[in-house]
């Protein structure tokens, strides 16, 4: 069954950052009106006790998990989730195929006590300098994705959640970059050499939104291996184990698990795992930079503590943001890129299971 777009869900519409609190009535009531197709919980909460919530769509025999969220300041993945579950209902007709193939089930927001932190510059948003001044991520030791299945509240009840409707064909874990040369792709290793229809499909999403590839070669580190431009490994949680040991920070090693992409894998079968990576904000790419090192980037990012510093005393920045032709990229556009991903990897294990 050829995998009918999706991108139509978030078209038209008025969109913005929002909380979890503002949205989290409209997903329950659109989940309650449609529950041959929908279901709705509440399935744990917050170490600051907001609700956390997943909710499955379709029927199908396919299962594909999506969850959002896991870095604090990465807010586009689950305005992403959020829209996609209320227009889908809306517009179940259009996706009923869809449906009626896979069961989707979802987490639109993992860390809600994150999202909460990063409130003051998302009202601001799109202004970098509102961003740089407010913007609150958790540290190494403490990361949410690379928590499964138990090293907080948050791990431990999308942990259940996603074991209880396990295994899966495909993964995504929704993410962002504050700041990059354009979009990128991490893709688990088992499926690197399968992906090539994936990563050619990213590629032009990004072109028709105007936007480049943030191409890094890591050379391995943290367990990021170079797939071409644009795209890496997954990382995995014993090469960021071994990345802190090896500063000598024992604590934050310890405070490494698995991530979401090895916690699905671990559930079975053989699941493509994705992670999206769509910046906030563009930097325009050095012309002559070398393949594989994004200079400019790299430059910029030297740069953050004392910018954020200047920031912080009320120094205009203006000249570094000009000089690094410092872009927002609109939410939707990133938005679309994030549902185009979804799509991508629906078609490739639709491709890869189509003779079971």
């Amino acid at each position: 069954m050829p995998v009918p777009s999706l991108v139509h869900l978030v078209e038209g519409l008025r969109v913005s950052f929002r909380l979890q609190a503002d949205v989290i009535d409209s997903i329950k009531v659109a989940c309650m009106a449609n529950r041959d197709v929908a279901q709705y919980s509440v399935i744990g909460t917050s170490e600051n006790d907001r609700p956390i919530i997943g909710v499955t769509l379709g029927n199908g025999p396919r299962k594909v998990s999506v969850i959002a969220g896991c870095h604090a300041d990465e807010p586009v993945g689950p305005e992403t989730i959020r829209t996609l579950i209320v227009s889908g209902l809306r517009q179940k007709d259009s996706i009923a195929d869809l449906l009626s193939e896979y069961t989707f089930v979802l987490v639109p927001h993992v860390n809600p006590d994150g999202e909460s932190r990063n409130r003051p510059w998302m009202r601001d948003w799109p202004d970098p300098v509102a961003y740089l001044r407010d913007v609150v991520r958790e540290e190494p030791g403490r990361d949410v994705e690379f928590g499964f299945p138990g090293l907080r509240k948050e791990n431990k009840a999308v942990a259940r959640f996603l074991e209880k409707n396990g295994p899966f064909q495909l993964h995504m874990s929704l993410h962002g970059m504050g700041f990059a040369e354009g979009g990128s792709l991490l893709i688990n290793r088992s499926w690197s050499f399968r992906s090539a229809s994936v990563r050619e499909g990213f590629e032009r999403a990004c072109a028709s939104e105007r936007l480049g590839l943030h191409d890094h070669n890591r050379f391995g580190e943290k367990g990021f291996f170079y797939l071409g431009p644009g795209f890496s490994t997954t990382p995995d949680s014993d090469a960021m184990r071994k990345f802190f040991l090896t500063r000598g920070d024992q604590t934050v090693a310890a405070g490494f698990r698995m991530s979401s992409m090895e916690y699905v894998e671990s559930l079975g079968d053989d699941p493509l795992c994705i992670v999206t990576e769509v910046p906030l904000f563009t930097l325009a790419a050095a012309p002559s930079a070398t393949p594989g090192t994004p200079a400019t980037y790299l430059d910029f990012k030297s740069l953050l503590p004392d910018l954020q510093k200047k920031v912080a005393r009320k120094k205009s920045i203006d000249d570094a943001l000009a000089r690094f032709f410092v872009q927002p990229v609109p939410l939707r556009a990133a938005m679309k890129l994030q549902v185009r991903t979804i799509e991508l990897g629906l078609e490739a294990v639709t491709a890869a299971t189509s003779g079971d």
